[in-house]
């Protein structure tokens, strides 16, 4: 079994990396990541460091890895963040030193396509943390949503146990970030529904290890960052969330199967399912659409879980996905799933 550790956090005051291991929309769209940046400095007390191709569009994998070395190699950097997701990070992991970020391991933060990069890092032994991009969560119009920036803070400068919530109120509309207009306001938002629980009659608590689930299924295809011997995810969490593409609920329960074909899906004691986003621009769907959408994948989900891990403990609607308020989850590190209480705690 990989031993699994976390790394040094950072303190105010520190400077942290930002880099585009995916993408440079940093350069495309400057004001989301200059209110991500600004914010940095005012609400956490950090100091940003760009490196070379994080506002670059059309940067090179080989370009993305030097920057990932650089800020990890770097002593006077604190912790890693990316500036947001995309859809090539595969095609970094090859050109990755793995001794060379193991000597000197740092908290990265990432969510969506920098699932790679969480699964690469638990692989190495570094706990990593999904959740919180520059661009999307530290750059949401009006104001942080202070579900958010409460995790991020504490899973950046705390050690120790946090308790997740429901969210009140929630939100999967964008709006377009070339209109300046876009900023002037928070988003709105719809009333939440508390999370949904399956097999929650016990306890469970152990490392995780998910991700975004088309990313996901990329890896298997690829045959990258999955671990050879699936008693390496013994009793673990399963953390899922699916991504602005909206796959299908067919094409869910055919990823799931693959997992399950491979033997992951019974290795896990529970799994945390993130409320899915529902609303993208190429899909504007109305509130009943994307419900039933919601429906149609909760189904697709319970349908391969129970063909494959029949008494996992699940719980749908967490707070981590492609929806706002977005919650810090621990990547590699320790998740508690408390059925009887209806509680989920992680450790920082």
């Amino acid at each position: 079994m990989t031993s699994i550790t976390y790394p040094p956090k950072p303190s105010p005051g520190d400077r942290v990396a930002v880099i585009s291991p995916s993408s440079g929309l940093p350069g495309l769209f400057p004001r989301p990541y200059e209110l991500g940046l600004e914010r940095l400095r005012e609400e956490y007390g950090l100091t940003p460091v760009e490196y070379p191709a994080t506002r670059k569009p059309g940067s090179t994998p080989g370009e993305r890895a030097a920057d990932f070395h650089a800020a990890f190699a770097d002593p006077g950097i604190g912790a890693v963040i990316a500036s947001i997701g995309g859809d090539d990070q595969i095609t970094v992991l090859p050109h990755l030193d793995r001794e060379l970020i193991r000597a000197s391991p740092k908290p990265f933060f990432g969510t969506s396509d920098n699932t790679n990069l969480l699964a690469y890092l638990r692989n190495t032994g570094i706990v990593g943390y999904h959740g919180a991009s520059v661009m999307v969560e530290l750059g949401r119009p009006g104001a942080l949503h202070p579900r958010t920036a409460d995790s991020l803070r504490a899973a950046l400068f705390t050690s120790g146990p946090y308790e997740l919530r429901p969210a009140e109120r929630w939100n999967d509309i964008n709006r377009d970030w070339a209109d300046p207009a876009t900023f002037d306001e928070e988003p709105g938002s719809r009333p939440g529904a508390g999370w949904s629980w399956v097999n929650a009659e016990r306890v469970v608590e152990g490392r995780s290890w998910g991700g975004c689930l088309e990313i996901l299924g990329r890896l298997l295809m690829a045959d990258r960052e999955i671990a050879r011997d699936p008693a390496e995810y013994e009793g673990g969490v399963l953390l899922l969330e699916t991504s602005e593409d909206m796959p299908s609920a067919t094409e869910v329960f055919r990823t799931l199967r693959s997992m399950g074909e491979r033997g992951l899906l019974r290795r896990f004691s529970a799994l945390l399912m993130a409320r899915p986003k529902t609303w993208s621009f190429e899909r504007p769907n109305s509130p009943e659409e994307g419900a039933r959408y919601a429906a149609e994948q909760r189904d697709a989900v319970l349908r391969a879980m129970r063909a494959y891990a029949p008494g996992a403990t699940i719980v749908f609607d967490v707070d981590f996905g492609h929806t706002d308020p977005q919650l810090v989850i621990p990547y590699g590190g320790t998740v508690r799933v408390d059925g009887p209480a209806r509680r989920i705690t992680v450790t920082y």
